[in-house]
């Protein structure tokens, strides 16, 4: 395992949060639950186990040296708000997808043209943005079987992206350069697209794989 650092998962007491901490915690990465409510990081920490440990969002992402924050699109804004002061200069992985319910299965971009260019703007250029984790059900994630999916990682940063593929490599998935950070809207606008086939073939989480014999990039 390569050496990461301290990993804050924001929002870690939702579905993808949880899976995606509990996952990085047992491959052996130093990892802490944030919440709005530190009561309930610490509480899903001690229930999710593997050294875990829980505090409240602002204080999670002081202590971190990467930042996954795992938010509905809703509570974005809000969310990146209150870590921007604790995030300059520390690779930030968002997450969100842009879904406005209740038609989650149309592809509803925001205006920046997509959530990922959305939170750069939000943090500031201090902030190093990469993007992933958009196409894996949490549902299976949060269990120790294999997941079928790859994990397209997108930013302009190279090295930053790097250290994400590592991340999505330790959860047991596949990581994969997606390219800068503008291709975000690609894989956050097939999220709404598997959802549609999740409902329409009766599909239990729906996910990606990329075809084909790749080499791994200098």
């Amino acid at each position: 395992m390569t050496a990461i650092g301290t990993v804050a998962v924001i929002g870690g007491t939702g579905d993808l949060g949880s899976a995606i901490a509990r996952r990085l915690a047992k491959a052996g990465h130093r990892v802490i639950l944030g919440s709005r409510a530190p009561e309930s990081a610490v509480a899903a920490a001690a229930s999710l186990g593997f050294g875990l440990t829980g505090m409240g969002n602002e204080e999670a992402a002081k202590a971190a040296d990467i930042v996954i924050v795992t938010v509905p699109f809703a509570a974005q804004e809000a969310t990146l708000a209150s870590i921007a002061a604790h995030v300059q200069g520390k690779v930030v992985v968002d997450t969100t997808v842009p879904l406005v319910p209740p038609k989650v299965m149309r592809v509803q971009l925001p205006t920046e043209g997509s959530a990922a260019v959305r939170a750069q703007r939000l943090l500031g250029e201090g902030a190093i943005l990469v993007s992933a984790f958009h196409n894996v059900a949490a549902h299976k994630l949060i269990k120790d079987d294999p997941v079928a999916c790859d994990v397209l990682v997108f930013g302009d940063d190279k090295e930053a992206r790097g250290r994400v593929v590592t991340l999505a490599n330790d959860c047991g998935l596949r990581g994969l350069h997606g390219g800068a950070l503008v291709n975000s809207a690609a894989a956050e606008a097939l999220t709404s697209i598997l959802i549609f086939l999740n409902k329409t073939y009766a599909v239990d989480g729906a996910g990606i794989q990329i075809t084909g014999t790749l080499t791994e990039p200098a």
